[in-house]
């Protein structure tokens, strides 16, 4: 399921040209299982109509704090009861101040003011007001009030400059959004993962892999984050986004990989070894790319690369550790007995046919308990799911 079913969101559409990103980030956190009110204010409406907002999300949308169609008139105070967050984007320099200081001079900051949930602001405004030691105070108010501040990021801006000030892009604010919303069961946890597929050349061209996407290993590393964890991720050759908040280490080969996790083991809490690594790789890789002679066939020697994820469970003091499987059939038979080998309290396990290299998967959860089988689902709830679960275990 989803961190945002069953979620009510607010969101408040403040004056700038950020405003044309609103209608997707409406769209997107719908997408995502919220149910979304909107808010404009005057500014806001001028760059975006309200009938737009109401499209996009099947519920009206509100410009005026004495509009008739909310009981009593009182849309200021109505709106925000039973909702779990109140979330403007964009928050111009204007709003920001408003926010800071208590003014209530339209629907939207009446709201804020009378709200019963969190409230976070998303900035977009001009370098210079982003820049200006006014706005800086606001900012630093906003925090102190304990109000959640999502950017701004640096990038092209609507004036043709360039600097900080940028509104996040929605699925940026969305990922913000969901971590915001995710229980911190991992709060003070230093978690180590591996991700995505090795490549083991044979020349400088061409080279031994798999269809691994990183898209697991990345979902979890995001899970993990937004569980309040310090995530380290180490890499190979995929080109997934970086997750918020994690700290990735790129690798190509096994053996790189191997490298790393060992350096930086030592300061984890948990290592989660999700990378689909290369059983083995040449035992001499060519120095020059390697050439058509004849006819013939060729004949490669291979040599067995390291096991990672036996080598930390058998470290004299080592972290939590969860193995993943993908196989082609006897699921069960094969996670159990890897499971047992290599001494690990939990193995998450999964047909190829099932997930790899998509973007959903079903998985198995083997521990001491026994056998929990997760529904199919897209691997960001997956991960969230298998979060949970070892967060349990580690409790």
């Amino acid at each position: 399921m989803s961190i945002f079913t069953g979620k009510r969101i607010v969101l408040g559409i403040s004056g700038g040209i950020a405003a044309y990103k609103a209608a997707d980030l409406a769209r997107q956190l719908g997408k995502a299982g919220a149910d979304v009110h909107c808010v404009l204010t005057e500014g806001g409406a001028h760059f975006v109509t309200p009938i737009t907002f109401q499209a996009l999300t099947g519920n009206p949308a509100w410009t005026d704090a004495w509009d008739s169609r909310q009981s009593r008139n009182m849309a200021h105070i109505e709106l925000t009861r039973g909702a779990d967050l109140l979330l403007v984007a964009p928050a111009t320099a204007d709003v920001m101040a408003k926010l800071a200081h208590g003014m209530a001079d339209d629907l939207l900051t009446t709201l804020a003011l009378a709200r019963e949930c969190p409230l976070a602001v998303c900035p977009a405004m001009n370098r210079q007001m982003w820049e200006n030691p006014a706005t800086q105070r606001n900012l630093a108010q906003l925090r102190a009030d304990g109000i959640a501040v999502f950017g701004p990021a640096s990038g092209e801006q609507a004036c043709g400059e360039v600097g900080m000030g940028r509104m996040l892009e929605p699925l940026e604010i969305v990922a913000e959004v969901a971590a915001f919303f995710t229980p911190k069961r991992l709060a003070g946890r230093k978690v180590l993962l591996t991700a995505g597929p090795t490549f083991e050349p044979l020349d400088p061209v061409r080279g031994i892999t798999n269809i691994s996407s990183g898209k697991m290993g990345f979902a979890l590393a995001r899970a993990c984050a937004d569980a309040g964890a310090e995530v380290t991720l180490v890499a190979g050759p995929v080109s997934q986004p970086t997750p918020r908040g994690v700290n990735r280490i790129d690798v190509q080969t096994a053996l790189q990989m191997r490298n790393a996790v060992l350096a930086n083991v030592m300061h984890a809490d948990v290592f989660i070894g999700v990378a689909a690594v290369a059983d083995y790789r040449p035992a001499d890789a060519a120095e020059h790319k390697l050439k058509k002679t004849g006819s013939g066939g060729m004949t490669i020697e291979l040599v067995q690369n390291p096991d990672i994820l036996a080598e930390v469970a058998a470290l004299p003091n080592p972290p939590f550790c969860i193995g993943f499987a993908a196989e082609s059939q006897n699921l069960d038979e094969y996670a159990a007995a890897k499971r047992a080998k290599k001494r690990v309290p939990l193995l998450v396990g999964n047909l190829v046919q099932d997930g790899m290299g998509g973007d959903d998967n079903r998985v198995v959860l083997f521990d001491d308990a026994g056998r929990h089988e997760l529904p199919q689902a897209p691997k960001d709830e997956v991960a969230q799911a298998i979060v949970a679960h070892f967060a349990r275990m580690l409790a």
